[in-house]
């Protein structure tokens, strides 16, 4: 039942993005933008958004705009070279992770502090909210598309499970980004940094014995395979969740033809957030699936559990709000307004 809403959300959030078809003159260009990105073409990310959307812009447009697309890094570099990417104009589009450069984008950090998360759908919505009152200034060297976050992150080992505090003492675990590595430090565990396409090498060597990643991402990458332990933290917020941003190059957008422009801009913004978020929450029940199929072990933390990693991890904020005063920026103010997003988003439409 909860697939179904879920799927059923998405297509129509698919539905809502939809603007009226452009008449095409016989004599317009076709206009094709490169977006490039670091998951497999068989991820969540490029066959529940990317192409989808891709399709919507050139039915918009009657072909007039098109999007391509190229993953796994395809056209050269590493994950973390992304956004400079699309700064520079290497490439028109990309999605990617600001925690791959860590303290680069210290605001945006503030949903990726422990125990903030909601579904995808609700931290996409708040998020996207957030940004488009916060966030432009510290991406101001590209034209943001969409923002959106993903399902609750959880930890998954491949000779244990975490039932309790104890447990994560040492043990090595693959992080995304800088604030989910300093709450597993906080938790007592040992922490590796990588993007996440090295992850399944890392596991297979044994060069990390576990890693945190949401639901959704697991069958992209195989990581049920590679990991035989699953542990949740109940409820919201939840233990984690990792920021993205669909960015593009600045002077590729602003030279569009006007039309392909508003097109676009229909195209962006909350409903594109909305989208994304609705097709990462439908999406983790395929990993949670994939996982039971090789009856891997699924755990919830007990609620007196939670209260202690919540307890171990609050100096994670504080640090964060130390940061960012030091940058000039009011974090106590921009704290209490993403938390208050985040449960404005999780009630109930």
């Amino acid at each position: 039942m909860l697939r179904r809403d879920l799927m059923r959300g998405a297509a129509l959030g698919a539905a809502a993005i939809a603007a009226p078809a452009i008449v095409r003159p016989a004599s317009a260009q076709t206009t094709t933008l490169r977006l490039h990105h670091f998951l497999p073409a068989g991820s969540t990310f490029q066959q529940q958004v990317a192409e989808p959307w891709a399709r919507d812009l050139a039915a918009a447009t009657n072909n007039a705009l098109k999007v391509e697309i190229f993953p796994s890094m395809q056209l050269g570099g590493a994950p973390p070279a992304l956004y400079d990417q699309a700064r520079d104009g290497v490439v028109d589009l990309v999605w990617t992770l600001p925690g791959n450069t860590p303290g680069r984008f210290p605001l945006i950090e503030v949903f990726e502090l422990p125990f903030m998360a909601g579904s995808a759908t609700t931290n996409s919505l708040a998020l996207a909210e957030f940004g488009d009152r916060h966030l432009r200034q510290e991406f101001r060297d590209t034209h943001v598309i969409g923002w959106w976050a993903h399902d609750p992150g959880l930890i998954h080992t491949i000779n244990r499970p975490i039932t309790r505090l104890e447990d994560l003492q040492g043990l090595k675990l693959r992080f995304p980004t800088r604030q989910a590595g300093r709450a597993l430090e906080a938790l007592g565990a040992s922490t590796v940094g990588m993007p996440l396409p090295a992850a399944p090498e890392a596991l297979q060597r044994g060069t990390v014995d576990g890693l945190v990643v949401p639901w959704e991402v697991m069958p992209s990458l195989r990581l049920q395979e590679l990991t035989r332990f699953h542990t949740e933290v109940p409820g919201v917020p939840s233990l984690y969740t990792a920021t993205f941003v669909l960015a593009m190059n600045r002077r590729r957008y602003t030279d569009l033809p006007a039309e392909l422009k508003r097109v676009l801009d229909q195209h962006s913004g909350v409903a594109w957030s909305r989208r994304a978020g609705q097709a990462w929450d439908a999406a983790a029940q395929n990993g949670i699936a994939a996982a039971r199929q090789r009856n891997n072990q699924i755990t919830s933390l007990s609620a007196g559990e939670v209260t202690r990693w919540r307890e171990r991890t609050a100096s994670v904020a504080r640090q964060w709000l130390a940061d960012v005063r030091g940058r000039g920026a009011n974090g106590d103010a921009l704290l209490s307004e993403a938390q208050a997003l985040i449960q404005k988003h999780s009630r109930p439409a």
